[in-house]
């Protein structure tokens, strides 16, 4: 997936608008040679508002910078602001960091975040949901991890490696000392993500 640089974006922010009032201020409103150049402007600060920096936060997500990741996401401006998609990505990849960091508290509070937002399919939420499950397996709070896993089973997943994680789900979920054994954190967490996004139209995402 293409992606402008977050530091070339704000460069070329500040260049068109700087160029687009500058023109007002010379030739006045006018000429209109300020117009091309505040339409580029504004539609890369929009862009930067309304996306945030969660298409290349996953990509550092998927290559276990965490640190790296972490960081992109602190450009966004706030992620209140973000179209509701990308605010969804934004908790889920913000879980996955501190999940990857045995934060479970703080990761559980973000990927429940992400659960309220409205998610592309079911692929997404399937794996959320068994992010939860697993993280409350981890703390022996296994009523409501399998109620996790339950909601996950429902769902019409199609990648075959979130199916794989239901079916690891499934055959622990008897012995419940074996559903942490079956967890998503870290590494393996990211990479479903990334599974989870690979075969359907993402939104765009800078």
């Amino acid at each position: 997936m293409f992606t402008i640089n977050i530091y070339l974006k704000f460069a070329l922010i500040a260049l068109t608008l700087g160029l687009a009032f500058l023109f007002m201020f010379m030739e006045g409103f006018g000429a209109g040679y300020y117009v091309p150049f505040l339409i580029i402007g504004l539609g890369l600060l929009a862009s930067y508002i309304f996306l945030g920096t969660v298409g290349s936060a996953a990509q550092m997500v998927q290559k276990m910078d965490f640190d790296g990741a972490e960081k992109r996401l602190g450009l966004t401006m706030n992620p209140k602001f973000l179209y509701v998609t990308n605010r969804a990505f934004y908790y889920i990849l913000k879980g996955s960091i501190f999940a990857n960091r045995q934060d479970n508290n703080e990761a559980e509070v973000l990927f429940e975040k992400a659960l309220a937002l409205k998610l592309p399919s079911d692929n997404e939420k399937a794996m959320v949901l068994l992010q939860l499950a697993n993280i409350n397996g981890s703390k022996n709070k296994w009523t409501a991890a399998k109620k996790y896993f339950r909601d996950a089973e429902k769902l019409k997943v199609t990648e075959p490696q979130i199916k794989e994680q239901i079916d690891m789900f499934k055959k622990a979920i008897g012995n419940s000392g074996q559903l942490k054994a079956g967890g998503m954190g870290g590494k393996r967490g990211s990479n479903m993500m990334q599974a989870g996004s690979r075969k359907r139209r993402r939104p765009k995402m800078r």
